[in-house]
């Protein structure tokens, strides 16, 4: 393990790393965060999910900093309001809804204030909504309006196989025009380019007055990876992939045996204080 640089802040992602697998935050992980404060280091959090969706997280974990929802997407204050945000451009997001239909995946599309599905009881969605605590709103088509403020399109399916094809095809017929990343086996976020969760560990350092190495980054999906090449330190959650793994720092136990805690305690918290 590299030694890693003065940690003023730690990032986190939520689905697979902060929260169980049954989407709850452990009281093992709240005091960690409270340990992160008690030692001078902040804590941030960042999801595909939207920043609605992560409201949850703010009064248990007492956060003050920005959220950064959509993989970066939209960045909001913890009462929800808006710092900054980035729409993926309507050519995109016709392209990304065509590619999306053509492999056979389902489609979401989120604005900053809405998330629009063509069939409530398609996969996933019950899921979703259970997790992030609020409906969608059903509609028979994608419409010019509604692309017109469109923050992430997420491609959805159960055959994993297919979702990390359209992944890699996405990447090469959007180019340099989206980020597209899993951001769980079953999910393909488009988003914005600047909407990334790399660009996300430089936003934060520049709203916090940190330098990126000052940063420490923590999490379990492809889309990760491009926040561990960003920050200081990064650890990978234990039920990562070989390949997330291979790209961090170090390596904590699953979200099913309190990885992210004993991440902080084991990890962040020594390498800050070595």
């Amino acid at each position: 393990m590299s030694r890693p640089r003065d940690i003023k802040l730690l990032l986190a992602d939520v689905d697979g790393t902060l929260v169980t697998p049954d989407k709850m935050l452990t009281e093992a992980t709240k005091e960690a965060v409270r340990d992160l404060g008690r030692a001078g280091i902040q804590f941030a959090v960042t999801s595909g999910r939207p920043p609605r969706g992560m409201s949850m997280l703010i009064e248990p974990l007492a956060l003050v900093g920005a959220l950064a929802g959509f993989n970066g997407g939209v960045f909001v204050h913890p009462d929800l309001s808006v710092i900054e945000s980035h729409r993926l451009d309507p050519t995109t997001a016709i392209k990304t809804l065509k590619l999306l239909q053509d492999q056979g995946l389902d489609a979401w599309v989120y604005t900053e204030q809405a998330w629009l599905v063509r069939d409530k009881a398609a996969a996933h969605v019950a899921r979703e909504a259970w997790t992030v605590k609020f409906d969608p709103e059903m509609v028979l088509s994608f419409t010019a309006a509604h692309l017109a403020h469109v923050v992430k399109i997420t491609g959805v399916s159960d055959d994993l196989e297919r979702v990390v094809a359209c992944e890699k095809l996405a990447q090469t017929l959007l180019g340099t025009t989206a980020s597209a990343a899993r951001s769980q086996p079953y999910y393909l976020d488009v988003t914005h380019p600047q909407a990334n969760k790399g660009t996300v560990v430089t936003t934060l350092a520049k709203l916090q007055g940190l330098r990126p190495e000052q940063i420490a980054t923590i999490g379990d999906m492809p889309n990760d990876v491009l926040m561990f090449a960003k920050s200081g330190f990064s650890v990978a959650m234990g039920n990562a992939s070989a390949a997330v793994k291979a790209k961090a720092s170090a390596v904590t136990e699953s979200n099913e045996n309190e990885g992210f805690a004993k991440a902080v305690r084991t990890l962040v918290l020594r390498q800050a204080t070595a």
